[in-house]
């Protein structure tokens, strides 16, 4: 696609609601393995910096929003067919862990499991966004919300495992 193109062409629109479709479709199967087991995050001493639930969909629907105009950007970029290929493979693993998160700490109710799934989305994150750098400056900076947020819930999905796992309150034998 040129990014002389119109914005509204078919073309361009379709390519949209794809990377729309994809965002949705993980942000619903998140929310999947997220909304059942509530009741068990709810159980779980927190620490001070935890923001009220109320955030936590609104933040990631404006993020997964983000994502899915940052994807369409690189995939009407001016860059060499092989640098988008790169850039939108990475993409789309960054939004598989995010999805494997949600299962790794919610469903499974491991913050251990969570720790190191969000670890390696933060690191695909970067990676994401250094490939989208080289497509579309913009489409970079559409990722940077995301990855300080997500930076932010790896400290917090640390903290919980602290805090929850029994380490702090342990007496040596």
């Amino acid at each position: 696609m040129s990014p002389s193109e119109p914005v509204t062409s078919t073309r361009s629109l379709i390519g949209f609601a794809v990377f729309a479709a994809a965002c949705l479709a993980a942000s619903l199967l998140g929310s999947a393995f997220t909304q059942p087991n509530l009741d068990w995050y709810a159980s779980l001493v927190k620490p001070s910096f935890t923001p009220p639930n109320s955030v936590f969909p609104i933040a990631w629907t404006a993020l997964f929003a983000m994502m899915a105009v940052s994807a369409w950007l690189v995939w009407r970029g001016a860059a060499d067919d092989g640098d988008k290929r790169t850039a939108l493979i990475w993409f789309g693993i960054q939004l598989a862990l995010n999805v494997l998160w949600s299962f790794a700490f919610f469903f499974m109710q491991s913050p251990p499991f969570g720790l190191g799934v969000i670890l390696t989305l933060l690191l695909a994150i970067v990676i994401t966004i250094v490939f989208f750098d080289r497509v579309s400056r913009a489409a970079a900076l559409l990722l940077v919300p995301y990855v300080l947020w997500v930076g932010f819930a790896t400290a917090l999905n640390f903290s919980l495992w602290v805090l929850n796992s029994g380490l702090l309150t342990q007496t040596p034998s």
